[in-house]
């Protein structure tokens, strides 16, 4: 099957979305399709307003056109809702082409963070965004059944998945820090809530890994916290895996891949008990979901960490992509449907 991924957020970007999209793609690859991405790395890009790091392409209309006339897929997936996810979807409304879409992120709300923009008219937006799609991914249960409540519609759970040859146990002597070693993994920005985290009374060494807009400010505020930047490869593997708890204090966020590759490092999670954690922490066997964050690391501190591993080794991104494949919609659907009324 000839198979065409359409995403805004793409290598060199650095987050769960990419890493998601970059499996997905390898183990289609492997699994016999064909894979296309068309991703901003093949356009002019402005950088995305308060965060740099995000390309946003601009006029990409026409070569998205040309891309997807010429490439004759025989599925298209719409990862995104950025410039060239509206664009791909004007074509494929523009040409009777059925597709899909995924929602990977709280997109409202990291809006709210930043703008008065009211929540009902973000998610306004996105219900006419994804209303087109003949089915929208979503992470768990949890979202499929919130976005349920907000008035989207044919949604499927499209779950994560980890690279369990990569993110797996290392020795612990890789980080050479005082103990216990609390880690914090992702985008250093206001939506990730990592203050809940940098704020807490507890022994050890708290380590942050990855970067963005606020990695200045809180570096200048917390100057007892090792903020490492970014990590990659084998690299980012064996520094998580050198961490005694994963912290992961967002509130927003949909899944939350980096828990699962804790997890699969034989490292326990403490987070909020909220949508995301909630969904792949198994409380007081993977992880410790509590209100009291810090009271949610002192018990993820004493819990096993073969019970993590276990538990992550059934989240194969084989697995994962099997299920993509079977949520895709031929782009002839449409076509077809359109040819039965008439």
């Amino acid at each position: 099957m000839k198979i065409a991924l359409v995403s805004d957020a793409w290598l060199p970007q650095v987050n769960g979305v990419v890493r998601t999209l970059q499996n997905t793609r390898d183990e289609l690859i492997a699994m016999g399709h064909e894979v296309t991405v068309i991703g901003p790395d093949r356009f002019r890009t402005v950088p995305c307003p308060s965060y740099p790091e995000i390309r946003l392409s601009v006029w990409a209309g026409r070569k998205v056109a040309s891309i997807l006339s010429a490439g004759q897929f025989d599925a298209i997936h719409v990862a995104t809702e950025g410039p060239l996810g509206l664009a791909t979807r004007r074509w494929c409304q523009r040409n009777g082409r059925a597709f899909t879409t995924s929602y990977h992120t709280r997109f409202p709300e990291y809006v709210r963070l930043r703008a008065p923009i009211p929540l009902t008219a973000s998610y306004a937006w996105l219900r006419r965004f994804h209303g087109a799609a003949s089915r929208t991914l979503v992470r768990t249960a949890t979202q499929r059944d919130e976005m349920k409540q907000r008035g989207f519609s044919n949604l499927a759970i499209w779950p994560g998945g980890v690279d369990t040859s990569l993110f797996r146990p290392y020795e612990k002597d890789y980080l050479n820090l005082p103990r216990p070693i609390s880690l914090y993994l992702g985008r250093v920005a206001p939506e990730k809530n990592i203050e809940a985290f940098l704020k807490l009374d507890i022994p050890g060494t708290k380590v942050v890994v990855g970067d963005g807009p606020s990695r200045t400010e809180l570096e200048k505020r917390y100057p007892n916290t090792q903020f490492l930047g970014y990590r990659h490869g084998e690299e980012l593997a064996r520094t998580l895996s050198a961490a005694d708890v994963f912290v992961f204090p967002s509130r927003t966020d949909t899944l939350g891949l980096v828990m699962l590759e804790a997890m699969a490092c034989g490292v326990p999670v403490a987070a909020f008990p909220v949508p995301g954690p909630q969904d792949v922490v198994i409380d007081g066997a993977t992880g410790s979901l509590d209100e009291n964050l810090e009271q949610a690391v002192f018990k993820a501190l004493a819990l096993d960490p073969e019970a993590c591993i276990d538990y992550a080794n059934d989240f194969t991104w084989r697995r994962c992509t099997e299920r993509f494949v079977q949520f895709l919609t031929p782009t002839e659907a449409i076509l077809e449907s359109t040819a039965q009324q008439a």
